[in-house]
């Protein structure tokens, strides 16, 4: 029989590849790493909260991470080809990170989103070059993204699958080696508690692996918001976990349990109102004058439960969670009164919760309804 030779090493395609990892690492080169922040505590307490701050980054979100790693994965790969469209299914800041790295290396970017999403995130991505491609059931994403990919000779990125496996979890400057080392010089170098929050999973499954490789005492909470399927299919551990709609909160919150969720590699999970997400993010302007989207909102409420746990146990520590994207994207939401009377949220006994727990260290009885 005749030999088969197909030769994938096209000089003018490798010349490509090679160009395009030389951009995106670079882009990871020019950038400093993101700030530590404190939310400040009564100093009797002995416990100090921080937050790392990932709005600074070029694309204003921690999905810029993300994106620089899936966009070096799919390079890596081969499956990312020049002239050929990058296809996302997101509920917006990773389609607006991934717009900007698509456009650093020059191919098109098509962003598959709920219709719900901010009109803000929207204009990033079209600001970045990419093209905004709705639907009007999130559950759809995936398959509409696919088919996308398929129609127009593309590659579907696939975040949801591919996140937990992208990122190096052992170090390479990634978000959890970024936390120790900046935690260094502080009283308690070695967090009590770290809070996440999971759109796909791969940032808490990131942090987790990293702290169990490096013999860390660390524990890792997950905070999830409602809408969304995570926290059952974690306490049934039923990998079929399905919620039947979208979650308020952008960014986080999934109606199926995704593929780089990793369930086993977390120690707890909390379930946060929504209204809850909203009152924290408010009052963390008023603690240190930064405004952040809903999702930073539902990790700081879980941290704060945590810091008051931690007071009654008369426990000293650190407990770190995240800023994961600023505030004027969300100003038509999270930051309008018209917005939360609209979807009937009541963030008055949230912030009223808060507001006790910093006066006096206790959680005032039974979480607000």
């Amino acid at each position: 029989m005749p030999t088969l030779d197909v030769d994938h090493s096209d000089a003018e395609y490798r010349a490509w590849l090679k160009e395009a990892v030389r951009k995106v690492q670079a882009d990871a080169n020019r950038s400093a790493d993101t700030h530590l922040l404190r939310f400040p505590l009564p100093e009797q307490w002995g416990i100090d909260l921080y937050l790392k701050d990932e709005s600074t980054h070029p694309t204003g979100s921690l999905k810029h991470r993300l994106a620089r790693s899936l966009f070096l994965y799919g390079l890596c790969n081969g499956w990312i080809r020049p002239g050929r469209p990058v296809i996302e299914a997101s509920s917006g800041s990773t389609a607006v990170s991934e717009a900007y790295f698509a456009k650093l290396i020059g191919v098109p970017f098509i962003a598959v989103m709920p219709r719900t999403t901010s009109a803000e995130k929207c204009r990033l991505i079209e600001f970045h070059g990419g093209r905004c491609h709705f639907v009007d059931d999130s559950r759809m994403m995936y398959a509409e993204s696919a088919a996308l990919a398929v129609e127009t000779g593309g590659h579907y990125m696939d975040q949801f699958t591919y996140a937990e496996r992208a990122t190096d979890w052992r170090g390479n400057n990634n978000i959890a080696e970024s936390m120790f080392q900046q935690l260094t010089l502080e009283r308690y170098p070695d967090p009590a508690w770290i809070v996440a929050t999971a759109g796909t999973g791969g940032t808490s499954a990131t942090i987790a692996r990293y702290v169990h490789y490096n013999q860390h005492d660390t524990r890792i909470c997950v905070a999830d918001p409602e809408n969304s399927c995570f926290f059952d299919g974690w306490t049934k551990n039923d990998p079929d976990a399905t919620s039947d709609c979208g979650s308020r909160i952008e960014g986080i919150g999934r109606p199926r349990m995704e593929p780089s969720f990793v369930p086993g590699a977390i120690d707890r999970m909390m379930k946060v109102p929504d209204a809850a997400s909203v009152a924290a993010v408010r009052a963390l302007e008023q603690a240190i004058g930064r405004k952040a989207g809903g999702s930073t909102g539902t990790g700081l409420w879980s941290a704060l439960k945590i810091v008051a746990e931690m007071v009654a146990a008369g426990r000293t520590g650190s407990v770190v969670t995240l800023i994961c994207d600023g505030g004027d994207r969300y100003l038509d939401k999270y930051y309008s009164d018209a917005w939360l009377a609209e979807q009937g949220l009541d963030i008055a006994p949230y912030g009223q919760a808060i507001e006790t727990l910093l006066a006096t260290g206790a959680w005032p009885g039974p979480e607000p309804a």
